[in-house]
């Protein structure tokens, strides 16, 4: 069982950043694949990023990449997302996700693939 906990959302300008983190607890932290999806109101949950167990993979979502960074700290049990560069297309509530199978082969993409969610954490983005 992993309880995931996130945190850093707020209000930012456009082209402002945030950092979001997701505490996680329990002792297998580091064996679990984490990622970020986001959902806002009427649309469908959609990817963000991911990260292997190891930090020695990432994978973003087109609308993302460039601009945000996934990391992990296994010492801390900690994920986070760096957003740099805010849109008005990003404002959405942003969810992390722990799994526990593998990431390859675009499994990454998808929410079924993850085992375990947070409650998720507002991003607001003003122009």
């Amino acid at each position: 069982q992993v309880q995931l906990v996130e945190s850093g959302g707020g209000l930012v300008q456009a082209g402002g950043s945030l950092r979001l983190s997701c505490a996680a607890s329990g002792r297998t932290f580091s064996s679990y694949n984490m990622g970020w999806f986001r959902q806002a109101p009427g649309k469908e949950r959609e990817f963000v990023a991911a990260i292997n167990w190891s930090g020695g993979n990432t994978y973003y979502g087109d609308s993302v990449e460039g601009r945000f960074t996934i990391s992990r700290d296994n010492a801390k049990n900690t994920v986070y997302l760096q957003m740099n560069s805010l849109e008005p297309e990003d404002p959405a509530v942003y969810y992390c996700a722990a799994a526990a199978r593998s990431l390859l082969n675009g499994a990454y993409y998808h929410p079924r693939t993850y085992d375990y969610w947070g409650q998720g954490t507002q991003v607001t983005v003003s122009s």
